[in-house]
């Protein structure tokens, strides 16, 4: 049998304060005659005939008794609507410990969201979409639209084929348009094609820009900047800004379903911000690999962290790393560990668990 607490004292005459472990409550009046109040929303009311031994008791759960139907209706509207807020709440919770948890994955995966190697060669013998001095596909449409156009009775009465005959024509006048824009677009590639498989650097650059490899990254806040002299390779300058993605508080839900957050642990933040440098250099080297017939990436992460000399915030080297092709796509990247995947590697990286990046020098 469980213990029970209770505490009873006088305020007034005839005004008493109940204590309990779970609630506590006021009682009014004296002997034949009182009236209880508890902040679990019981009220009491018990009368009696002193000496008789007799009494009765009333015990309600909610505030007063209505009679009509309407008002009846209404609280019970009313309740409802606190039940709906409630289960509100209880959705809002699960959405944001979800959305925590995917951030969380999310900054650990980049890497694996590369984009689909670009075969430079097969754009270079590409065929073009139609021989140069020819009809294109769209105007043979819009032609052959035209020429099996046949005006009905009411079209021809009403004189509509003669709008709808200009139609037609301006489609075909379009459909040029369209068919020259297309052929523009092939010599165009055709002719990144030539130069990337040449080797000229202003070309891997215009790439780059054209293509946006990295633009979901720059979402996130992050930058880039690529040089190179040789096109044999790239150098990325990569600005972090991990402090926009890696979450600062850890969200999850209690037995009763509320929202529970706590600041993070920073082991945690640590890991997680390493994870997340490590996985965006890996997602880098391979865009590139994709985009450019490179044979290594040099990447050099900033990222702005509290000089402890200066006591200001400062853009610090953290990461810098030398990947290469070949080794790059010998590993497996559904499985890897970023972080520990650096190893596979030459790179300047001083990582402590408990104190996150420090300073490094380029590689």
């Amino acid at each position: 049998m469980g213990l029970r607490f209770r505490k009873s004292f006088k305020i007034a005459p005839g005004v008493r304060v109940n204590v309990g472990k779970k609630s506590a409550g006021l009682s009014f009046g004296g002997k034949g005659l009182r009236y209880s109040i508890n902040t679990n929303g019981r009220r009491t009311t018990s009368v009696g005939i002193p000496g008789t031994g007799l009494y009765h008791v009333s015990t309600s759960s909610s505030g007063k008794s209505y009679k009509t139907k309407q008002y009846q209706t209404r609280s019970q509207l009313n309740a409802q609507e606190r039940q709906l807020q409630k289960l509100q709440e209880m959705e809002r919770a699960k959405y944001e410990v979800t959305v925590f948890e995917n951030q969380c994955e999310l900054v650990k995966t980049i890497h694996k969201e590369a984009d689909e190697p670009v075969n430079w060669h097969n754009i270079l013998t590409s065929s073009p979409p139609f021989e140069k001095g020819t009809q294109g596909p769209n105007e043979h449409e819009a032609r052959k639209k035209y020429n099996e156009y046949r005006p009905n009775f009411f079209e021809r009465l009403f004189k509509m084929d003669e709008k709808k005959y200009k139609h037609l024509n301006e489609e075909i006048q379009q459909a040029i348009i369209e068919d020259q824009n297309q052929y523009n677009r092939w010599e165009e590639l055709v002719g990144f094609a030539r130069e990337v498989l040449a080797g000229n650097i202003d070309t891997y650059l215009k790439v780059i820009e054209e293509m946006d490899p990295l633009g979901d990254l720059s979402e996130f806040g992050s930058g880039f900047e690529f040089s190179t002299d040789d096109p044999a390779y790239m150098e990325v300058e990569f600005e972090v800004h991990s402090e926009s993605v890696i979450p600062s508080e850890q969200k999850s839900l209690t037995k009763t379903g509320k929202l529970s957050v706590r600041q993070l642990p920073k082991t945690k933040y640590y890991d997680l911000q390493q994870d997340y440098v490590c996985s965006c250099v890996i997602r880098i080297a391979r865009d590139l690999f994709a985009l450019l017939p490179l044979q290594y990436v040099i990447i050099h992460a900033f990222d702005e962290q509290l000089n402890t000399e200066t006591g200001h915030n400062e853009q610090l080297l953290i990461l810098s790393i030398k990947i290469e092709r070949e080794t790059l796509e010998s590993l497996n990247i559904d499985n890897i560990d970023c972080s520990d995947a650096m190893n596979n590697f030459s790179h300047n990286m001083n990582f402590r668990k408990t104190k996150g990046f420090a300073a490094v020098q380029k590689i």
